[in-house]
Order: structure tokens, then C-alpha cells, then sequence
């Protein structure tokens, strides 16, 4: 597991540690492991050959799920060279690794690889996208695709909210609940439309597409088609806090310099019928956030 220190690589390493008889090699750039995992954990840098190497040789997988990279929108757009080697240079250098040590690989990728003028989108649409974020995970979608590794899936998700067991950059819900905790007046997009994504839902289907051996592209996130300020102000009502608080903005106001798509989000059906995949309806994923976010409050 790369990228296993994140919000999303945490939840996807928990989820696969859970699965009876499977070893779980944990990696990612801190020096400390962020939680238990079945196989323990490893510092590794994706962008060092000879280390990644070394893990393929010490651990011999035989499937990797690839989460690392960078999914920082505006840096990617202040270094663009930064964001296409550790998103498109490492997932190419994965792919290869994997073909010689005969393991799967699954990439964690996006909706921003398309254009978000008609979104939902399917898994067979043109992508298209606006930015250097999402050209480079298209581009290491292609990478992927061109590589002479075979056994491959690729798991686009969008707008993922959750409750890491050890820190990490804050997603749409922490943020806006420790701002509106603050009592801190926050701006927020009414403009962008997407399908956010409860984390513990995307480690399931993460995991059911481990299991099952399914290849191909799967989009895995929510079912309901918001805005993120719908979003923030159904935190609000779900966290008890002031809803006034927060006022709407464009999404050019608030990210001059880096577009996004603005009609984005994705469409599920594949994942539902192919993997039996049931996303948490969002109210109820965040009453569960609410839970989530005491219970880890209270072990700090």
C-alpha cells in the first residue's frame, strides 16, 4: 500500500488489514507507521527506484494499491513538475516494478481527468481535464494503460471526507467544522457539483475490488450530486453549529490560479453492480463523522 499515511491511504490500509489471510505492507513518507497493520509498515519515498525496489523484493506483493502522489490542486498548478513526477513518473515506475515481480496494481485516481461541464460522469466518458492535477493523473491513467503490465485496475473517487487515525491535511467536513467551532466566518464553492465520498466506503470498494480480481475502471464514491457549500451546510446541521457562518462563493474567487471542474462528480453503476458497492447515504456518513471525530478527540 503507497500513500498509506493519508486520509484515503489510511482508510484503504485498515479496510485490506481486516480481510482474513491477507498481509498488508504499509508505506508512505513519514518515519512512523500511522496505525497497525497486518504486514507493518515501511518509510518509502516512490520516487527513489531503488527503495521501491527493495520493498518489491523484501515483500514480494502480489497486488500493489497505489495511493500516493500529490492530490494538492493549487500546488500542482506552482509546480507542475513536482506534481507530474510524483503522480505520473512513480505510477509508470509502479507499473513496471509490478509486471517484473508479476503483481496486480490498483491506482487511486479522480474526477478532475475530466472537463466538469456535464458530470456525473461514467466510466466510459472522454476525459478531459482543465488542470495540471487532473492531466496528471490522467496521464498516469495512460501510463498505466501503456505499460506491458495486464492486470490492472484504475478506482477513480472525488471529494473523499473522513477520520484518519493519525493526522493529515484536513478535508471538507474537519475544516469546516473546526472553523464554524472557531465561530470563524468561511466561503465556500456553490458553484462546483460533485459526488463526495464517505472514506470507510471507499476502502470497501477498494478492498471487494482486491477480493474479486476486477480490472478495468471503476468509479467508487457517493450517490448524492451536491456542492460543496450543500455540503458544508449539512456539516453544520449535523454538528450543531452555525449554519450562518457560512456564505457562498465561485470557485474563481476562491482558487484564482487553479481551475476545477465545475460539473464534475461520478456515476456509480458499475461499481454497484459489479461489486455490490452501497455508498452511505451522506447525512447519515456524516452523523457517523460526528461519532468518529468525538471518539478520536477523546483518545488525544
Amino acid at each position: 500500500m503507497t500513500g498509506a499515511t493519508g486520509l484515503v491511504g489510511q482508510a484503504i490500509t485498515d479496510r485490506l488489514s481486516s480481510l482474513p489471510g491477507v498481509d498488508v505492507l504499509a508505506t508512505g513518507r513519514r518515519a512512523v507507521p500511522a496505525g497497525q497493520t497486518s504486514g507493518g509498515y515501511v518509510p518509502l519515498d516512490i520516487l527513489d527506484g531503488a527503495a521501491v525496489e527493495r520493498a518489491f523484493e523484501d515483500f514480494t506483493p502480489r497486488v500493489v494499491v497505489h495511493a500516493a502522489g500529490t492530490s494538492q490542486v493549487d500546488a500542482c498548478e506552482a509546480d507542475r513538475e513536482a506534481c507530474w513526477r510524483l503522480n505520473v513518473d512513480a505510477t509508470s515506475a509502479l507499473a513496471a516494478a509490478c509486471h517484473r515481480h508479476g503483481a496486480r496494481l490498483v491506482l487511486l485516481s479522480t474526477d478532475f481527468v475530466f472537463g466538469g461541464h456535464d458530470g456525473p460522469y461514467a466510466e466510459t466518458d472522454r476525459p478531459e481535464p482543465t488542470g495540471t492535477y487532473g492531466r496528471t493523473k490522467l496521464a498516469a491513467e495512460n501510463a498505466l494503460r501503456s505499460s506491458r503490465l495486464t492486470d490492472w485496475a484504475i478506482v477513480r473517487t472525488t471529494l473523499v471526507v473522513g477520520v484518519p487515525a493519525e493526522p493529515v491535511r484536513g478535508d471538507l467536513v474537519r475544516w469546516v467544522v473546526r472553523e464554524l467551532t472557531a465561530g470563524r466566518p468561511i466561503r465556500v464553492a456553490s458553484d462546483q457539483w460533485r459526488t463526495p465520498t464517505y472514506d470507510l466506503d471507499l476502502a470497501e470498494g477498494v478492498a471487494r475490488i482486491v477480493q474479486f480480481r476486477k480490472s478495468g475502471v471503476f468509479h467508487v464514491a457517493g450517490r448524492e450530486w451536491v456542492t460543496p457549500l450543500n455540503v458544508a451546510r449539512r456539516v453544520a446541521t449535523a454538528f450543531d453549529l452555525d449554519g450562518d457562518l457560512i456564505t457562498p462563493a465561485t470557485t474563481a474567487e476562491l482558487h484564482p490560479g487553479a481551475p476545477r471542474p465545475l460539473r464534475g462528480g461520478l456515476l456509480i453503476l458499475r461499481a454497484e453492480s459489479e461489486l455490490g458497492y452501497r455508498p452511505t447515504p451522506l447525512d447519515a456518513a456524516l452523523a457517523d463523522l460526528r461519532t468518529r471525530l468525538a471518539a478520536a478527540s477523546l483518545a488525544t
